[in-house]
């Protein structure tokens, strides 16, 4: 096989020069809400040089950069890693150090272990932890807004997604309360089609009045061309009114289902907008056929692994750190004579989603994938943890793709197996026969 396709270089996202930590003399913490923030600095020694409250406002933010220019060689730390709190810090240029909340919880608890909480405590406990142990933290780096639109638009992808599943939910109940036969006729209420049979035909009495001609039309003029589960339809539209709600809860629930039915082909396309403006960025992005080359991914799980991934080749030196991350690598507890291995719970969610469905995906279109996966299932583990599993190897490829700026090649995947002795290709060998 031939020499692997290169993937066309990221250009790195310009980023604001970083103090060394020696030259940090002052150490700030800002407790954020949605309309308030509370800020403590503390000097080299401990001792609180100044703390103060602002309104989240144009106000607030003004008196906020005022009142913290006077120290130049300031490092703060933050509960989070976005939102309009960090965006405002990073506007003003600070050295923004962000803090993973179960971490503030604990450095809270070293300060005050009596459980004594309130927002300045938890500023100040912040700012001290930054003092005595920052110098261990990874500073905030700027991001290139390419990749930060594409997450926003793929985690808010998600959240619609979500949405639907939610209205589809309610919109089953609602039919089991009064129009049986709809849910018996269509199994699959996240097809459109099926909205639009309710809108059609919101009750059982409408349904059954229309006939057989009217019926045989909707169905082939919506394609559903398949002549036996047409046939099953029929039936089921003929007893339509077999059993369905009393007359008060028929007219009652039928206006919910249509309400629900039209909302839901209102999302469908707002999510059909989403994805064509995911494509356009994905296709901007000079790493879109490194991560288009992922078997399984496609374009709907590309562009979500690009953008939780990002530019910055140095966020993760290895590996290792990508897999704990994504949360696929397991965590080991040991105490005394428990000795335990435990599920990866602090990591990033979005991204541990991600990679569970690519890796579900990615058996269909890789035969080493599927054989991997047999073969923990077959030593006993669930179906999540073989998938998470799986994904854990796949993240061992994608990283050495990413750093090396290199596509997917199988037949050179294969010939790396073969010349290593790999044992998932023996695996791979058995299950073919």
């Amino acid at each position: 096989m031939g020499r692997r396709a290169k993937a066309p270089r990221t250009p790195q996202p310009k980023e604001t020069k970083m103090k060394a930590w020696s030259q940090i003399t002052h150490y700030a913490a800002l407790d954020w809400a949605r309309d308030h923030h509370d800020i403590v600095m503390v000097d080299r020694s401990g001792a609180i040089v100044t703390e103060f409250r602002i309104p989240h406002s144009t106000e607030g933010w003004k008196d906020f950069r005022s009142r913290l220019a006077p120290f130049p060689d300031l490092a703060i730390a933050v509960e989070t890693n976005q939102g309009p709190a960090v965006e405002q810090m990073a506007a003003a240029g600070l050295q923004i150090y962000p803090v993973n909340p179960r971490s503030a919880k604990h450095y809270r608890d070293r300060k005050r272990p009596s459980g004594v909480k309130n927002d300045r405590i938890d500023a100040w406990s912040l700012a001290d932890a930054l003092r005595v142990d920052g110098h261990g933290w990874r500073p905030l780096v700027p991001e290139d807004p390419l990749v930060a639109e594409l997450r926003i638009l793929c985690r808010d992808e998600v959240s619609l997604i979500e949405l639907r599943t939610s209205l589809v939910a309610q919109l089953r109940y609602t039919l089991h309360r009064y129009y049986p036969a709809a849910l018996e006729a269509f199994e699959d209420w996240t097809y459109p089609t099926c909205w639009d049979f309710l809108v059609q035909y919101p009750t059982p009495g409408i349904l059954a009045a229309a006939g057989p001609r009217k019926w045989r039309a909707w169905l082939t003029s919506h394609k559903f061309h398949f002549p036996a589960a047409n046939e099953k339809r029929y039936e089921v539209f003929a007893r339509a009114t077999e059993l369905q709600g009393c007359a008060a809860t028929v007219a009652a629930k039928s206006l919910t289902a249509v309400s629900l039915a039209k909302v839901l082909r209102t999302l469908e396309a707002q999510l059909r907008d989403f994805r064509r403006q995911i494509a356009d960025r994905f296709e901007k992005h000079p790493d879109h056929a490194l991560f288009g080359s992922l078997p399984g991914a496609g374009p709907k799980m590309a562009p979500r692994l690009l953008s939780e991934l990002g530019a910055d080749r140095t966020r993760f030196p290895s590996a290792d750190v990508l897999q704990c991350y994504a949360g696929t690598a397991p965590i080991s507890y040991q105490s005394g004579q428990t000795d335990r291995t435990l599920m990866r719970r602090a990591c990033n969610l979005e991204l541990r989603q991600a990679v569970h469905i690519w890796a579900s995906l990615s058996m269909r279109k890789s035969a080493w994938a599927y054989a991997y996966y047999l073969k923990h299932r077959k030593d006993g583990q669930s179906h999540s943890c073989a998938l998470r599993c799986l994904g854990q190897r796949w993240l061992n490829i994608l990283w050495k793709m990413w750093q090396s700026h290199t596509c997917y090649d199988p037949d050179l995947h294969q010939k790396n197996q073969l010349k290593h002795g790999s044992w998932v290709l023996k695996l791979e060998t058995e299950n073919t026969r």
